[in-house]
């Protein structure tokens, strides 16, 4: 995959159904996890849960993935969290993306790990194995969540302690 050289990124013009966004922060956890989040446009609307296609500027077609969305719908921007996959099509370079860096975002979330899916109850859990805890992110996040079930029970596996570095910190900041 041959990326446009940082300084080209800018003038490149953006695909259609794609926002162009602006790296805001990265945070690496491990050499396998880190975060980074990405300005919002003002149109992008999302249910908590949901997820999207994201991708890095290139000189032909942007490789994208599906990503879950980490921060919650009321979030000004968009966060996410990742493996490092160091010959991974988008991972080997999504890892290296700094601030003012751009990500293409496709304009359409989709997903069914969304609030209206779930019926209200006493409790609900939610088990997680490493990234995978970026949906559950997002909704333990958002108010609604907390006025449709009482207790809020979320479990997080990983290979290695410091991998709940991410999930520490999610809930630690609730």
């Amino acid at each position: 995959m041959s990326l446009i050289d940082p300084s080209q990124r800018q003038s490149a013009p953006t695909p259609a159904g794609m926002f162009a966004q602006t790296v805001t922060q990265v945070q690496h956890f491990t050499d396998r996890l880190f975060r980074f989040r990405i300005t919002r446009p003002a149109s992008f609307r999302f249910r908590s849960g949901e997820f999207v296609m994201i991708g890095l500027p290139n000189a032909t077609k942007p490789v994208m993935r599906a990503y879950s969305i980490a921060s919650p719908a009321w979030d000004d921007e968009i966060e996410f969290y990742s493996i490092k996959v160091p010959d991974g099509p988008l991972t080997a370079h999504l890892q290296r993306v700094q601030p003012g860096d751009t990500v293409l975002m496709k304009t359409k979330p989709t997903g069914t790990l969304v609030l209206d899916a779930l019926l209200p109850g006493q409790r609900l859990y939610m088990f997680a194995t490493g990234t995978g805890i970026a949906p559950f992110a997002s909704l333990i996040r958002d108010p609604e969540t907390y006025e449709k079930f009482a207790q809020i029970i979320l479990c997080h596996t990983c290979r290695d302690a410091d991998e709940l570095a991410y999930g520490h910190d999610l809930v630690r900041d609730l």
